[in-house]
């Protein structure tokens, strides 16, 4: 099944603008970039000689950051810690012109930190810096009204950055989707394993296969088993469109009454999934919003993933990679 690229051109050309809620788990990712020339005396471990440091919008900062790339208007709510990490967000977010009006200071809690030792080019060690409590009430309130005044200030659509560090409870979340049904707004999520139940009747999620597998309790070993992962998930969530990304086997796609479909996958090279899933969900809702099938998204989704993964670190994406990538390598697309 092919798909026409004037017609994604022209679904890239209503991604400008697009105003998108991110509601979740704002994290900063922190790289130190090393060379590796020796194992160390003290234990078979590497030394790595760091040449370089690096920080970058992780989790819900960095699906911001990709909407934003991609040329719509984020809007990025969630919490941060009273500390350097903390400031470092706000920081970034000034040089990306990301809005920071909805980030909430929380003291009581630190920044989200994931900081990753590359050595060679190869991930030596990621260290975390995190707690996975969930926000008090008083704070999910406060998000909440933050979500009334996007939606208020044109939002077209919530996409719900759920990395189970505590910001998506159980309550912000029945009253998040609550909000959209009522300003018919579209809601996106990329889950986290554990808070499958939490989703019901959102209108499209992107789990990768080792969530769905265990979100469904079984495995995906084939077409067969894919299939009814896909259609038990459908059941489960009542969703209008849920799309399991595959890695090197692509991305399948399920709708209600209708046959599963599959888009193979466009990564011409992989170095490093980091971040894959936020540009997937960005990239996929953008099209969603500006009047693509699911057919047409998940060729979208699939082409800007393949451009990040070939990048070492949490990269983004914009329209004219996109663009100029699916006219090189372009699968399913008649020029």
């Amino acid at each position: 099944m092919k798909v026409e690229l004037g017609r994604i051109k022209d679904i890239l050309g209503r991604f400008d603008g697009r105003h998108i809620a991110i509601l979740g788990d704002v994290m900063l990712d922190r790289y130190i970039w090393g060379d590796v020339n020796r194992i160390s005396p003290e234990a078979p471990v590497p030394v790595v000689e760091v040449r370089r440091e690096e920080i970058t919008l992780g989790g819900a900062a960095n699906v911001a950051h990709n909407i934003k790339e991609l040329g719509g208007i984020p809007y990025l709510i969630g919490v941060v810690g009273d500390d350097n990490s903390g400031e470092s967000i706000k920081g970034l977010l000034a040089q990306q012109e990301i809005d920071p009006r909805f980030i909430i200071l929380d003291a009581s809690r630190p920044t989200t930190t994931k900081t990753r030792v590359i050595g060679q080019n190869q991930q030596v060690v990621r260290i975390d810096r995190e707690t996975t409590e969930n926000i008090s009430k008083k704070i999910a309130q406060m998000l909440l009204s933050h979500l009334r005044v996007v939606i208020n200030e044109g939002a077209e659509a919530v996409i719900i950055s759920d990395y189970g560090k505590g910001t998506i409870t159980r309550e912000l979340l029945s009253q998040t989707l609550k909000l959209a049904r009522e300003t018919e707004i579209l809601t996106a999520v990329d889950p986290k394993e554990d808070h499958f139940p939490l989703y019901r009747g959102i209108t499209l999620i992107t789990p990768n296969k080792h969530e769905a597998e265990k979100a469904v309790g079984f495995e995906i070993t084939d077409e067969s088993s894919l299939e009814a992962a896909g259609k038990k998930l459908l059941d489960m969530l009542s969703p209008e469109i849920v799309l399991i990304t595959l890695g090197e086997n692509g991305m399948a796609i399920f709708e209600p009454n209708r046959c599963m479909k599959k888009v193979p996958t466009f990564a011409k090279e992989v170095y490093d999934v980091t971040g894959a899933g936020d540009t997937v969900v960005s990239a996929y809702t953008l099209a969603i919003a500006s009047g693509a099938t699911a057919y047409e998204a998940a060729i979208i989704a699939n082409h800007a993933a393949g451009i990040v993964v070939a990048e070492v670190g949490t990269a983004t994406v914009t329209v004219p990679q996109l663009i100029n990538y699916m006219e090189k390598y372009g699968h399913y697309i008649e020029h």
